[in-house]
Protein backbone atom coordinates (compact mmCIF):
# COMPACT_ATOMS: atom_id res chain seq x y z
CA UNK A 1 0.00 0.00 0.00
CA UNK A 2 1.30 3.44 -0.94
CA UNK A 3 0.50 6.39 1.28
CA UNK A 4 0.55 9.92 -0.07
CA UNK A 5 0.37 12.75 2.44
CA UNK A 6 -0.56 16.20 1.23
CA UNK A 7 -1.54 19.11 3.44
CA UNK A 8 -1.97 16.86 6.47
CA UNK A 9 -4.35 14.46 4.71
CA UNK A 10 -3.36 10.87 3.91
CA UNK A 11 -4.68 9.14 0.79
CA UNK A 12 -4.23 5.40 0.52
CA UNK A 13 -3.59 3.61 -2.78
CA UNK A 14 -3.67 -0.06 -3.52
CA UNK A 15 -0.67 -1.64 -5.17
CA UNK A 16 -2.49 -1.15 -8.46
CA UNK A 17 -2.50 2.60 -7.91
CA UNK A 18 -6.27 2.74 -8.35
CA UNK A 19 -6.44 6.13 -6.61
CA UNK A 20 -4.10 8.56 -8.39
CA UNK A 21 -1.94 10.99 -6.49
CA UNK A 22 -3.45 13.92 -8.40
CA UNK A 23 -6.83 13.12 -6.84
CA UNK A 24 -5.29 13.02 -3.38
CA UNK A 25 -3.62 16.37 -3.91
CA UNK A 26 -6.88 17.92 -5.12
CA UNK A 27 -8.86 16.39 -2.24
CA UNK A 28 -6.38 17.46 0.40
CA UNK A 29 -5.99 21.02 -0.84
CA UNK A 30 -7.62 23.63 1.37
CA UNK A 31 -9.51 25.91 -0.96
CA UNK A 32 -10.02 29.59 -0.34
CA UNK A 33 -13.38 30.77 0.93
CA UNK A 34 -14.48 32.25 -2.38
CA UNK A 35 -13.55 29.07 -4.25
CA UNK A 36 -15.63 26.88 -1.95
CA UNK A 37 -18.63 29.19 -2.11
CA UNK A 38 -18.40 29.24 -5.91
CA UNK A 39 -18.31 25.43 -5.90
CA UNK A 40 -21.55 25.27 -3.93
CA UNK A 41 -23.23 27.88 -6.10
CA UNK A 42 -22.44 25.84 -9.19
CA UNK A 43 -23.08 22.30 -7.94
CA UNK A 44 -25.14 22.46 -4.74
CA UNK A 45 -28.80 23.00 -3.99
CA UNK A 46 -29.57 26.48 -2.66
CA UNK A 47 -31.88 25.21 0.08
CA UNK A 48 -29.74 26.44 3.00
CA UNK A 49 -29.22 30.00 4.14
CA UNK A 50 -25.47 29.65 4.49
CA UNK A 51 -23.15 31.94 6.39
CA UNK A 52 -20.30 33.24 4.19
CA UNK A 53 -17.76 31.18 6.14
CA UNK A 54 -16.00 27.93 5.23
CA UNK A 55 -15.21 25.84 8.32
CA UNK A 56 -12.20 23.56 7.90
CA UNK A 57 -11.41 22.37 11.43
CA UNK A 58 -13.00 21.93 14.86
CA UNK A 59 -11.73 21.06 18.30
CA UNK A 60 -13.80 21.18 21.49
CA UNK A 61 -15.69 24.48 21.53
CA UNK A 62 -13.58 26.08 18.81
CA UNK A 63 -13.77 26.05 15.03
CA UNK A 64 -11.52 27.59 12.36
CA UNK A 65 -12.38 28.87 8.92
CA UNK A 66 -10.45 28.59 5.66
CA UNK A 67 -8.82 31.96 6.30
CA UNK A 68 -7.47 30.85 9.69
CA UNK A 69 -9.95 32.77 11.84
CA UNK A 70 -10.92 31.12 15.13
CA UNK A 71 -14.46 31.13 16.53
CA UNK A 72 -16.04 30.04 19.78
CA UNK A 73 -18.81 27.64 18.79
CA UNK A 74 -21.80 27.97 21.10
CA UNK A 75 -24.15 26.22 18.69
CA UNK A 76 -21.90 23.34 17.63
CA UNK A 77 -23.11 21.41 14.61
CA UNK A 78 -26.70 22.55 15.12
CA UNK A 79 -26.52 20.81 18.53
CA UNK A 80 -24.88 17.70 17.04
CA UNK A 81 -21.45 18.10 18.62
CA UNK A 82 -22.74 17.86 22.18
CA UNK A 83 -19.38 16.76 23.59
CA UNK A 84 -17.43 19.16 21.41
CA UNK A 85 -15.90 18.96 17.97
CA UNK A 86 -13.67 15.96 17.25
CA UNK A 87 -13.70 14.60 20.79
CA UNK A 88 -10.59 12.41 21.15
CA UNK A 89 -12.58 9.36 22.25
CA UNK A 90 -14.89 9.61 19.25
CA UNK A 91 -12.03 10.19 16.82
CA UNK A 92 -10.14 7.19 18.19
CA UNK A 93 -13.23 4.97 17.98
CA UNK A 94 -13.90 5.99 14.38
CA UNK A 95 -10.29 5.34 13.37
CA UNK A 96 -10.24 1.93 15.00
CA UNK A 97 -13.63 0.88 13.61
CA UNK A 98 -12.86 2.14 10.09
CA UNK A 99 -10.01 -0.33 9.87
CA UNK A 100 -12.19 -3.24 10.96
CA UNK A 101 -15.75 -2.95 9.65
CA UNK A 102 -17.81 -0.03 8.33
CA UNK A 103 -21.15 -1.54 7.41
CA UNK A 104 -23.01 -4.81 7.20
CA UNK A 105 -26.70 -5.27 6.40
CA UNK A 106 -29.13 -5.75 9.24
CA UNK A 107 -29.86 -9.35 8.36
CA UNK A 108 -26.60 -10.04 10.20
CA UNK A 109 -25.96 -9.36 13.87
CA UNK A 110 -23.53 -6.55 14.73
CA UNK A 111 -21.50 -6.45 17.92
CA UNK A 112 -21.33 -2.65 17.91
CA UNK A 113 -25.08 -2.26 17.39
CA UNK A 114 -25.86 -4.68 20.19
CA UNK A 115 -23.53 -2.90 22.59
CA UNK A 116 -25.04 0.47 21.69
CA UNK A 117 -28.60 -0.76 22.24
CA UNK A 118 -27.47 -1.98 25.67
CA UNK A 119 -25.83 1.38 26.44
CA UNK A 120 -28.99 3.31 25.52
CA UNK A 121 -31.18 1.00 27.61
CA UNK A 122 -28.89 1.11 30.64
CA UNK A 123 -28.68 4.90 30.54
CA UNK A 124 -32.45 5.38 30.19
CA UNK A 125 -35.57 3.31 30.86
CA UNK A 126 -34.50 -0.17 29.79
CA UNK A 127 -36.31 -0.26 26.46
CA UNK A 128 -35.37 -1.78 23.12
CA UNK A 129 -33.76 0.17 20.28
CA UNK A 130 -34.14 0.61 16.54
CA UNK A 131 -31.36 2.51 14.78
CA UNK A 132 -31.58 4.81 11.79
CA UNK A 133 -29.60 7.79 10.46
CA UNK A 134 -31.22 11.01 11.67
CA UNK A 135 -33.76 12.63 13.93
CA UNK A 136 -36.36 12.86 11.19
CA UNK A 137 -36.01 9.15 10.49
CA UNK A 138 -36.37 8.44 14.20
CA UNK A 139 -39.59 10.46 14.30
CA UNK A 140 -40.92 8.60 11.25
CA UNK A 141 -40.16 5.29 12.97
CA UNK A 142 -41.84 6.44 16.18
CA UNK A 143 -45.00 7.44 14.31
CA UNK A 144 -45.12 4.13 12.46
CA UNK A 145 -44.51 2.16 15.67
CA UNK A 146 -47.27 4.02 17.51
CA UNK A 147 -49.75 3.29 14.74
CA UNK A 148 -48.65 -0.32 14.46
CA UNK A 149 -48.83 -0.99 18.19
CA UNK A 150 -52.16 0.64 19.02
CA UNK A 151 -55.44 -1.10 18.08
CA UNK A 152 -56.93 -0.75 14.62
CA UNK A 153 -58.69 2.58 14.17
CA UNK A 154 -56.15 4.49 16.26
CA UNK A 155 -53.95 6.54 13.97
CA UNK A 156 -53.99 10.18 15.07
CA UNK A 157 -50.86 11.83 16.47
CA UNK A 158 -51.29 14.92 18.66
CA UNK A 159 -48.35 17.33 18.55
CA UNK A 160 -47.60 20.78 19.93
CA UNK A 161 -47.62 24.19 18.31
CA UNK A 162 -44.10 25.57 17.72
CA UNK A 163 -42.74 22.04 17.70
CA UNK A 164 -40.11 20.77 15.29
CA UNK A 165 -39.77 17.10 14.39
CA UNK A 166 -37.83 16.99 11.11
CA UNK A 167 -38.04 17.51 7.36
CA UNK A 168 -39.59 14.37 5.91
CA UNK A 169 -43.26 14.58 4.92
CA UNK A 170 -44.63 12.96 8.07
CA UNK A 171 -42.13 14.81 10.25
CA UNK A 172 -43.00 18.25 8.86
CA UNK A 173 -46.67 17.40 9.24
CA UNK A 174 -46.03 16.52 12.87
CA UNK A 175 -44.21 19.86 13.12
CA UNK A 176 -47.03 22.24 13.99
CA UNK A 177 -45.64 25.26 12.16
CA UNK A 178 -47.35 26.32 8.92
CA UNK A 179 -44.15 27.78 7.47
CA UNK A 180 -42.72 24.28 7.13
CA UNK A 181 -45.88 23.00 5.42
CA UNK A 182 -46.09 25.60 2.67
CA UNK A 183 -45.59 24.17 -0.80
CA UNK A 184 -45.68 20.52 0.26
CA UNK A 185 -49.44 20.01 0.38
CA UNK A 186 -51.32 17.75 0.53
CA UNK A 187 -49.78 16.66 3.80
CA UNK A 188 -50.37 13.21 5.32
CA UNK A 189 -53.52 13.02 7.41
CA UNK A 190 -53.93 12.04 11.02
CA UNK A 191 -52.22 14.88 12.89
CA UNK A 192 -53.75 17.32 15.39
CA UNK A 193 -52.07 20.40 16.87
CA UNK A 194 -52.51 21.93 20.31
CA UNK A 195 -50.77 24.73 22.24
CA UNK A 196 -47.67 23.75 24.22
CA UNK A 197 -48.06 23.49 28.01
CA UNK A 198 -51.88 23.47 27.72
CA UNK A 199 -53.21 20.20 29.13
CA UNK A 200 -56.84 21.18 28.59
CA UNK A 201 -56.17 21.52 24.86
CA UNK A 202 -54.64 18.04 24.76
CA UNK A 203 -57.64 16.61 26.62
CA UNK A 204 -59.93 18.08 23.95
CA UNK A 205 -57.78 16.69 21.12
CA UNK A 206 -57.31 13.13 22.39
CA UNK A 207 -60.11 10.75 21.40
CA UNK A 208 -60.72 7.12 20.50
CA UNK A 209 -58.73 7.53 17.27
CA UNK A 210 -55.58 8.89 18.96
CA UNK A 211 -52.53 6.63 18.77
CA UNK A 212 -50.05 8.93 20.50
CA UNK A 213 -49.17 12.33 21.88
CA UNK A 214 -45.70 13.50 20.80
CA UNK A 215 -43.69 16.44 22.10
CA UNK A 216 -40.24 17.81 22.81
CA UNK A 217 -39.76 18.26 26.57
CA UNK A 218 -37.92 21.45 25.66
CA UNK A 219 -38.82 22.90 22.29
CA UNK A 220 -35.56 23.74 20.55
CA UNK A 221 -36.33 25.31 17.19
CA UNK A 222 -39.57 26.55 18.70
CA UNK A 223 -37.71 28.94 21.00
CA UNK A 224 -36.29 26.98 23.99
CA UNK A 225 -39.74 26.54 25.54
CA UNK A 226 -39.61 24.30 28.62
CA UNK A 227 -42.47 21.95 29.46
CA UNK A 228 -43.95 22.42 32.93
CA UNK A 229 -43.59 19.50 35.35
CA UNK A 230 -47.32 19.45 36.03
CA UNK A 231 -48.02 19.40 32.30
CA UNK A 232 -45.80 16.37 31.65
CA UNK A 233 -47.28 14.44 34.58
CA UNK A 234 -50.79 15.28 33.37
CA UNK A 235 -49.87 14.11 29.84
CA UNK A 236 -48.64 10.79 31.21
CA UNK A 237 -51.85 10.30 33.17
CA UNK A 238 -54.01 11.34 30.21
CA UNK A 239 -52.29 8.97 27.78
CA UNK A 240 -52.55 6.07 30.23
CA UNK A 241 -56.26 6.73 30.72
CA UNK A 242 -56.96 7.15 27.00
CA UNK A 243 -54.90 4.18 25.84
CA UNK A 244 -52.58 6.40 23.79
CA UNK A 245 -48.79 6.33 23.75
CA UNK A 246 -46.59 9.17 24.96
CA UNK A 247 -43.66 9.93 22.65
CA UNK A 248 -40.79 12.16 23.70
CA UNK A 249 -38.76 13.69 20.90
CA UNK A 250 -35.34 13.97 22.55
CA UNK A 251 -33.37 14.51 19.35
CA UNK A 252 -32.06 17.83 20.68
CA UNK A 253 -32.48 17.42 24.44
CA UNK A 254 -30.98 13.94 24.70
CA UNK A 255 -27.48 12.72 25.47
CA UNK A 256 -26.84 15.00 28.43
CA UNK A 257 -27.58 18.45 27.08
CA UNK A 258 -29.99 19.28 29.92
CA UNK A 259 -27.73 17.89 32.63
CA UNK A 260 -29.34 14.46 32.60
CA UNK A 261 -28.91 11.84 29.92
CA UNK A 262 -32.46 12.46 28.74
CA UNK A 263 -34.79 15.32 29.62
CA UNK A 264 -37.67 13.03 30.62
CA UNK A 265 -35.66 12.29 33.78
CA UNK A 266 -36.38 15.81 35.04
CA UNK A 267 -40.08 14.95 35.19
CA UNK A 268 -40.13 11.72 37.18
CA UNK A 269 -41.88 9.72 34.48
CA UNK A 270 -41.02 7.54 31.50
CA UNK A 271 -42.27 7.94 27.91
CA UNK A 272 -43.46 4.94 25.90
CA UNK A 273 -41.26 5.80 22.93
CA UNK A 274 -38.28 8.16 22.75
CA UNK A 275 -36.43 9.48 19.70
CA UNK A 276 -32.78 10.52 19.71
CA UNK A 277 -30.11 11.63 17.24
CA UNK A 278 -27.87 14.73 17.03
CA UNK A 279 -25.36 14.33 19.92
CA UNK A 280 -25.77 10.54 19.95
CA UNK A 281 -23.02 10.03 17.37
CA UNK A 282 -20.66 12.81 18.44
CA UNK A 283 -20.70 14.17 14.89
CA UNK A 284 -21.40 10.94 13.00
CA UNK A 285 -24.89 10.55 11.55
CA UNK A 286 -27.06 8.24 13.64
CA UNK A 287 -30.61 8.27 14.97
CA UNK A 288 -32.58 5.90 17.14
CA UNK A 289 -35.86 5.19 18.83
CA UNK A 290 -36.19 3.44 22.14
CA UNK A 291 -39.49 1.85 23.11
CA UNK A 292 -40.78 -0.14 26.03
CA UNK A 293 -40.23 -3.84 25.18
CA UNK A 294 -43.90 -4.70 24.71
CA UNK A 295 -44.29 -1.79 22.28
CA UNK A 296 -41.07 -2.56 20.40
CA UNK A 297 -42.47 -6.05 19.75
CA UNK A 298 -44.93 -4.54 17.26
CA UNK A 299 -42.08 -4.10 14.76
CA UNK A 300 -41.74 -7.58 13.31
CA UNK A 301 -39.71 -8.43 10.17
CA UNK A 302 -41.02 -6.48 7.20
CA UNK A 303 -42.64 -3.64 9.18
CA UNK A 304 -39.73 -1.19 9.22
CA UNK A 305 -36.06 -1.02 8.27
CA UNK A 306 -33.09 1.23 7.56
CA UNK A 307 -30.31 0.18 5.18
CA UNK A 308 -27.57 2.20 6.88
CA UNK A 309 -29.20 2.28 10.30
CA UNK A 310 -26.99 1.05 13.11
CA UNK A 311 -23.94 0.60 10.91
CA UNK A 312 -20.77 -0.36 12.75
CA UNK A 313 -18.98 2.98 12.29
CA UNK A 314 -21.83 5.10 13.64
CA UNK A 315 -22.43 2.72 16.55
CA UNK A 316 -18.75 2.75 17.51
CA UNK A 317 -18.82 6.55 17.54
CA UNK A 318 -21.96 6.59 19.70
CA UNK A 319 -20.44 4.13 22.17
CA UNK A 320 -17.50 6.51 22.49
CA UNK A 321 -19.92 9.34 23.28
CA UNK A 322 -21.38 7.36 26.18
CA UNK A 323 -17.85 6.59 27.34
CA UNK A 324 -16.85 10.25 27.23
CA UNK A 325 -19.94 11.45 29.10
CA UNK A 326 -19.53 8.82 31.82
CA UNK A 327 -15.76 8.88 32.28
CA UNK A 328 -15.35 12.66 32.09
CA UNK A 329 -18.27 13.65 34.31
CA UNK A 330 -19.94 15.63 31.53
CA UNK A 331 -23.45 15.48 32.99
CA UNK A 332 -22.20 17.28 36.09
CA UNK A 333 -20.27 19.72 33.92
CA UNK A 334 -23.40 20.45 31.88
CA UNK A 335 -25.24 21.33 35.09
CA UNK A 336 -22.40 23.42 36.50
CA UNK A 337 -21.46 25.24 33.31
CA UNK A 338 -25.11 25.63 32.33
CA UNK A 339 -25.83 27.43 35.59
CA UNK A 340 -22.73 29.58 35.15
CA UNK A 341 -23.68 30.47 31.57
CA UNK A 342 -27.27 31.21 32.56
CA UNK A 343 -26.00 33.59 35.24
CA UNK A 344 -23.90 35.42 32.66
CA UNK A 345 -26.87 35.71 30.32
CA UNK A 346 -29.14 36.94 33.11
CA UNK A 347 -26.57 39.62 33.91
CA UNK A 348 -26.83 40.77 30.30
CA UNK A 349 -30.62 40.73 30.63
CA UNK A 350 -30.37 43.18 33.53
CA UNK A 351 -28.01 45.38 31.55
CA UNK A 352 -29.95 45.51 28.27
CA UNK A 353 -33.66 46.23 28.29
CA UNK A 354 -34.26 44.49 24.94
CA UNK A 355 -33.45 41.11 26.52
CA UNK A 356 -36.87 39.93 27.68
CA UNK A 357 -36.14 36.50 29.15
CA UNK A 358 -33.44 33.88 29.67
CA UNK A 359 -34.73 30.29 29.84
CA UNK A 360 -33.65 26.71 29.41
CA UNK A 361 -31.90 23.90 31.23
CA UNK A 362 -28.29 22.73 31.39
CA UNK A 363 -26.41 23.86 28.30
CA UNK A 364 -29.62 24.38 26.32
CA UNK A 365 -30.44 28.05 26.82
CA UNK A 366 -32.35 30.75 25.00
CA UNK A 367 -32.50 34.54 25.21
CA UNK A 368 -35.74 36.08 24.02
CA UNK A 369 -35.25 39.55 22.59
CA UNK A 370 -37.66 42.41 22.01
CA UNK A 371 -36.24 42.74 18.48
CA UNK A 372 -35.12 40.46 15.64
CA UNK A 373 -31.99 38.52 16.51
CA UNK A 374 -30.46 38.04 13.06
CA UNK A 375 -28.29 41.14 13.40
CA UNK A 376 -27.03 39.95 16.80
CA UNK A 377 -26.05 36.59 15.30
CA UNK A 378 -24.20 38.26 12.42
CA UNK A 379 -22.35 40.68 14.70
CA UNK A 380 -21.42 37.87 17.08
CA UNK A 381 -20.05 35.74 14.25
CA UNK A 382 -17.95 38.64 13.00
CA UNK A 383 -16.60 39.00 16.54
CA UNK A 384 -15.74 35.30 16.74
CA UNK A 385 -18.79 33.70 18.39
CA UNK A 386 -21.21 31.31 16.69
CA UNK A 387 -24.78 31.28 18.05
CA UNK A 388 -28.20 30.84 16.46
CA UNK A 389 -31.49 32.71 16.27
CA UNK A 390 -34.81 30.90 16.02
CA UNK A 391 -38.36 32.19 15.81
CA UNK A 392 -36.93 35.55 14.76
CA UNK A 393 -36.30 36.81 18.29
CA UNK A 394 -34.85 33.93 20.36
CA UNK A 395 -31.09 33.46 20.52
CA UNK A 396 -30.18 29.79 20.96
CA UNK A 397 -27.01 29.41 23.02
CA UNK A 398 -26.11 25.75 23.35
CA UNK A 399 -22.39 25.09 23.86
CA UNK A 400 -20.87 21.65 24.17
CA UNK A 401 -21.02 19.86 27.51
CA UNK A 402 -17.24 20.19 27.66
CA UNK A 403 -17.37 24.01 27.69
CA UNK A 404 -15.20 25.80 30.26
CA UNK A 405 -15.69 28.90 32.41
CA UNK A 406 -13.02 30.71 30.43
CA UNK A 407 -14.88 30.00 27.19
CA UNK A 408 -18.17 31.15 28.72
CA UNK A 409 -16.53 34.34 29.98
CA UNK A 410 -15.17 35.07 26.51
CA UNK A 411 -18.54 34.37 24.87
CA UNK A 412 -20.36 36.58 27.38
CA UNK A 413 -17.88 39.39 26.70
CA UNK A 414 -18.51 39.13 22.97
CA UNK A 415 -22.27 39.19 23.52
CA UNK A 416 -21.92 42.23 25.77
CA UNK A 417 -20.03 44.18 23.11
CA UNK A 418 -22.45 43.01 20.39
CA UNK A 419 -25.49 44.02 22.46
CA UNK A 420 -23.94 47.42 23.08
CA UNK A 421 -23.43 47.88 19.35
CA UNK A 422 -26.94 46.65 18.52
CA UNK A 423 -28.46 48.97 21.12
Amino acid sequence: MKVFVTGGTSCYNSLADTLPLTFCEEYAKVMKTAETIALFEKYGFANYTRLPVVIVRGEGSRIWDADGKEYLDFFPGWAVSGIGHCHPKVVAAIRAQAGKLLHIPNNFYSEEQGLLAKAVAEHSFGGKCFFCNSGAEAVEAAIKLARKYTPAGRYKIVTMENSFHGRTLAAITATAQPKYHAGFEPLPGGFAYVPFNDIAAVERAVDGETAAVMLEPIQGEGGINVADKYYIKALRDLCDKAGALLIFDEVQTGMGRTGKYFAYEHYGMVPDIMTMAKSLGGGVAIGAIEAKPEIAAAFVPGTHASTFGGNSLACAAALAVFDAIDSEGLLANAVKMGAYLKGKLEALQKKYSFVKEVRGCGVMLGMELAMPGAKIVALALAAGLNINCTHDTVLRIMPAMTVTKAEIDKAAGILDSVFAEAK
